[in-house]
């Protein structure tokens, strides 16, 4: 990035700072990888490896503004449906890119950790997160999760798995049971629910992301593609958060008294 373009940046996100509340949590769901490719004639895998572009620029602006957790939904547990040379490659480039990035991570003060089926992943993959996360533990300037063999279904599901347990095994009474002591059952159990939900490529679906979490998390749609996405895109998103009025069930006279 040039200075003029470097100074250019740090005026937006001055700017942006100043307007208001810069969401601790934020979603994404990096969608369109493929599509973008395919627009330019390119392999399915080429838009996955500029997709890693983007995810640079995006922790990086996100990191700079204050963002303190930032999820990506990197592989769902349906994306192991998928043609079974594309999800090899795919799990290759991801262990590539996290054993190129872990230094630079390292020194920018990014803590890596994943939620998502771990076991599922190939063990390739499992020793280059597990390297991540012991590497960057006591890193605290952003949280950069990555959902990885992950399903909000699966999800809920083994955190069900883990009630029963408690309940079986005189941990937990059945009647103090409530949805804040749920969310401590999930993968999530330590991180904030997302404030803001960005879905690039222009779909308006949740994909089983996150399904407990976003109850009252704002969304933004962005019709780029993922390997387009960038920091600017990222402050509109920020900005149209920062527009809304959050009432969390009430009516916008109690949030004005409040």
């Amino acid at each position: 990035m040039s200075k003029s373009k470097l100074l250019n940046d740090k005026e937006k996100q001055a700017q942006l700072i100043a307007n208001g509340e810069i969401p601790k949590h934020i979603a994404i769901i990096m969608d369109g990888n493929g599509r973008w490719a395919k627009q330019k004639g390119y392999p399915r895998m080429a838009g996955h490896k500029a997709g890693v572009d983007s995810v640079r620029d995006i922790l990086e602006a996100a990191s700079q503004i204050g963002v303190k957790y930032l999820t990506l939904y990197t592989f769902s547990t349906e994306n192991w449906k998928r043609p079974k040379s594309e999800v090899t490659t795919l799990m290759r480039l991801i262990a590539h890119t996290l054993h190129k990035e872990i230094d630079r991570l390292n020194s920018e003060n990014v803590g890596v950790r994943t939620i998502g089926d771990f076991s599922s992943l190939p063990e390739s993959v499992q020793r280059e997160f597990l390297h991540a996360k012991v590497r960057t533990r006591d890193n605290d300037k952003i949280q950069l999760i990555l959902a990885i063999s992950y399903g909000s279904r699966w999800e809920i599901i083994e955190g069900i798995k883990k009630v029963i347990m408690d309940v079986e095994n005189k941990k937990l009474l059945p009647e103090d049971l409530t949805p804040a002591v749920f969310g401590n059952y999930l993968s999530t159990t330590d991180i904030p629910d997302p404030e803001l939900v960005i879905r690039t490529s222009g779909e308006f679906r949740v994909s089983n992301f996150l399904l407990w979490q976003v109850a009252y998390s704002e969304f933004y749609i962005s019709p780029l593609f993922w390997p387009d996405f960038r920091r600017d895109h990222l402050y509109e998103a920020i900005a149209s958060f920062q527009n809304r009025e959050r009432r969390f069930g009430k009516v916008s006279e109690q949030i004005k008294h409040e």
